[in-house]
C-alpha cells in the first residue's frame, strides 16, 4: 500500500476509492465502508471521511474515476493504435468490465443510488464522462454534432451492457461480451449509414444556394 501520510485529500480519495468499493459490497456506500477502507490503508478515519465528504455519490464518483485509470493502464496508447475503431471500443468497454468484475455487488448498489431522482443529473454526468473518455482513447476527434451523438449512443450501449454484466454467470462473462459485440456492430452500421446520408445530402439541391446564385452569379 502506498504511503499516504503526506498525501493530499485528492490523492487519499483516489487511493481509498477501490477499497471503499470493496467494502461497499457488504456495508453499502456508507461511512462504515469509508472507515473500513481507511483502516486498511492506514489513513485516519476523519481524514478519509473528509476526502469523500460528498457522501455516497462522491464515493461512487471516485470509484468510477479509479475504473477509468484501470482501463487506461490495461490498454496503453500503443496497443490501441494497432486496433480498428470497433475493436478499440470493444476492448475499452471490456477493460472497464474486467476492472468492475471483482465488485459487482458494489456496482449494483452504486447504480441503485445513482438511479434515485436526486442523483440522476450526476449519474448522467458520470456516464458521459466514461463515454467521452472511451471515444477519445479510441481516437475520435469530432467536434460537431457527431461528438455528442457518438457519446450518447456509446453511453446507452455501455449502460445496457452493464445490466447484462451484473447477472452474467457465464464463464468469462461470455454472454456479456457477445451482447457487447452485437451492440458495437450496431453502432458501426449506424455510423456508416449516417456518413453515407450526410454525404448524399451535400449534393442535394439547395434553395438558398440557388437564390444566392441568382443574386450573385458565378463568373
Amino acid at each position: 500500500m502506498t504511503d499516504l501520510s503526506d498525501a493530499t485529500l485528492d490523492e487519499i480519495r483516489a487511493a481509498l476509492a477501490p477499497l471503499i468499493a470493496r467494502n461497499a459490497a457488504f456495508d453499502g456506500w456508507s461511512v462504515k465502508a469509508v472507515d473500513a477502507a481507511a483502516a486498511q490503508a492506514g489513513v485516519d478515519s476523519d481524514v478519509a471521511r473528509l476526502a469523500v465528504s460528498g457522501g455516497a455519490v462522491d464515493m461512487i464518483d471516485a470509484w468510477f474515476a479509479s475504473i477509468d485509470r484501470a482501463m487506461l493502464a490495461a490498454l496503453p496508447a500503443e496497443q490501441l493504435a494497432a486496433m480498428k475503431i470497433r475493436d478499440k471500443i470493444a476492448a475499452l468497454v471490456e477493460a472497464r468490465l474486467d476492472a468492475l468484475a471483482p465488485d459487482r455487488e458494489a456496482l449494483r448498489r452504486a447504480l441503485a443510488i445513482l438511479a434515485m431522482p436526486q442523483n440522476v443529473a450526476r449519474a448522467l454526468k458520470l456516464g458521459w464522462r466514461s463515454a467521452d473518455l472511451m471515444w477519445r482513447l479510441a481516437g475520435d476527434t469530432a467536434t460537431d454534432y457527431n461528438h455528442y451523438s457518438k457519446r450518447a449512443i456509446l453511453g446507452g450501449v455501455y449502460g445496457a451492457t452493464v445490466t447484462i454484466f451484473l447477472d452474467d454467470e457465464s464463464e468469462g462473462f461470455a454472454d456479456t461480451r457477445a451482447f457487447l459485440a452485437r451492440r458495437i456492430e450496431g453502432i458501426m452500421r449506424f455510423e456508416k449509414t449516417k456518413a453515407k446520408l450526410i454525404g448524399q445530402a451535400q449534393y442535394r439541391p439547395s434553395l438558398s444556394r440557388f437564390i444566392g446564385r441568382l443574386r450573385y452569379p458565378v463568373v
